[in-house]
């Protein structure tokens, strides 16, 4: 009887746990090609990354989105530190700069009208880290 209990009693908590687990799902698109526009709820995704041999550039030039809250992904493969930024129509805001291997993420407000996204850390604007953001 003991040794059936040895069994049964951490089987049963080892269920108990599980069981108090909540379930989730998430889908992550990981894409080092051209951007990718989605729609949810709402809300509108973009995504690019970074050049992955360190030049100051993104994998591409145009985004597109549709008007409303706008959240742009940039993955950063590259060996320097890079990040994202949007400005344009009244909004600039700078998303967090990150080292090889991290993602900056910016979530904003966007009406319809054309924005300048770029990378926020100095001088990389200027050597032609830009491109332009398209929302309608």
């Amino acid at each position: 009887m003991r040794r059936i209990l040895g069994i049964a009693v951490p089987v049963a908590v080892a269920a108990v746990a599980l069981a108090g687990c909540g379930s989730s799902s998430s889908t992550t698109t990981k894409s080092a090609t051209k951007s990718v526009t989605l729609s949810t709820s709402g809300a509108h995704a973009v995504k690019l990354s970074a050049d992955p041999s360190g030049a100051l550039k993104f994998n591409t030039t145009t985004l597109s989105a549709k008007a409303g809250t706008v959240t742009i992904t940039m993955n950063n493969p590259a060996p320097l530190q890079h990040g994202i930024a949007v400005e344009g129509n009244g909004v600039d805001q700078d998303g967090k700069i990150v080292g090889q291997g991290g993602t900056s993420v910016l979530a904003v407000q966007l009406k319809a009208g054309k924005y300048t996204f770029y990378c926020p850390v100095p001088g990389h604007r200027q050597a032609g880290m830009q491109g332009t953001l398209t929302v309608t």
